[in-house]
């Protein structure tokens, strides 16, 4: 079978790869690692994300993405060929149609940067949406019906809220503090507390684990090594669930800020619609335990979790895929 069409969601952590028909096929860290001599690109995705810290000074493993947004654009390419290569294997030959899903808050160069990106890297066209509506496509919630859903989609680099109806975005928010700045805020709170440096795949391991959004009675341990700032010696320590709850709790209110900001841009009639249905969370952010619980305390709307909230913009590339003349009109902007 040719594969003519592919659905990537260029995360600023994880890039998720969707063919329609057949699925999610590729689940990789948006890393690279590059030789600073050469500028040679070594490494992508998985096998790049295990040299994070731990590398000499002659390679230099970085995201090409920052915020959503492609903040270097050969690297950010190379990616891309590197994507379509492990999809397509063999037939490579074909270009395939490329579709990409962008933050909503995009400026139009930040959109145009990522259609070149994907006609450099070898696709026939590049067709880019926008992530809310993906995100709600992929977790299932009708977007050209006539009431209004409310997504609210946190990912890397970037948190966005949107209210759908018609199968357009009625208001929408997006702010650039995601799951990146909760990882920074925890190792931030590690330095200041224990005077312990951890390196950035222990921050991200102590967040997956133990990570919570609201207290927690039961309170869950995790024991990590880093190196202690003032002896520089390796040290371990145990950490409990309830401090990562308030080493992150400023970023969350920020993210709680932008739902409150988006509920207040709503007209009357589609918030009736979201406090009856309630507002579903999507992308990795959502992942955090009980975070679906504070967003509806602190808002008093009822919140739920998308299946498989890690690959809601990934399915809702496939399923516009695989309609394309339905979707054409109402999500997509090409060049």
């Amino acid at each position: 079978m040719f594969i003519k069409k592919i659905g990537i969601d260029l995360g600023t952590c994880l890039s998720v790869v969707f063919i329609p028909q057949k699925g999610v096929v590729l689940q990789e860290p948006s890393v690279v690692a590059v030789t600073l001599a050469e500028n040679k690109i070594l490494a992508v995705g998985e096998a790049a994300k295990e040299m994070v810290g731990r590398t000499p000074d002659t390679i230099r493993v970085y995201r090409p993405l920052k915020d959503g947004v492609i903040a270097d654009y050969r690297v950010t390419q190379a990616m891309l060929r590197y994507f379509m290569d492990k999809t397509l294997g063999h037939l490579r030959f074909f270009k395939p149609e490329l579709m990409i899903g962008v933050p909503a808050g995009a400026t139009s160069t930040e959109r145009r940067a990522v259609i070149e990106a994907g006609q450099v890297a070898g696709a026939k066209a590049v067709y880019i949406a926008k992530e809310p509506i993906l995100a709600a496509i992929g977790a299932g919630i009708p977007i050209n019906s006539c009431s209004g859903h409310m997504i609210v989609d946190i990912g890397g680099g970037t948190s966005e809220v949107a209210v759908i109806s018609l199968g357009g975005i009625v208001t929408c928010h997006s702010v650039r503090t995601a799951g990146d700045k909760m990882d920074l805020a925890i190792s931030d709170y590690i330095k200041k507390k224990y005077n312990l440096a951890i390196g950035e795949q222990t921050t991200e391991e102590i967040k997956i684990k133990i990570g919570t959004a609201l207290p927690e009675k039961e309170e869950k341990f995790l024991e990590i090594r880093g190196r202690d700032l003032i002896l520089g010696l390796p040290r371990n320590i145990k950490i409990s669930s309830n401090e990562i709850c308030e080493a992150i709790s400023d970023v969350l209110t920020e993210i709680i800020q932008v739902v409150k900001q988006v509920l207040r841009d709503t007209p009357p009639e589609l918030s009736a619609d979201i406090m009856d249905k309630g507002m579903v969370l999507s992308g990795g952010g959502a992942l955090l335990g009980n975070i679906d619980g504070l967003i509806a305390q602190a808002t008093g709307v009822p919140c739920f979790l998308a299946e498989e909230p890690l690959l809601c913009v990934a399915k809702g590339t496939g399923v516009v895929l695989e309609n394309l003349e339905v979707y054409k009109k109402s999500i997509m902007s090409k060049k």
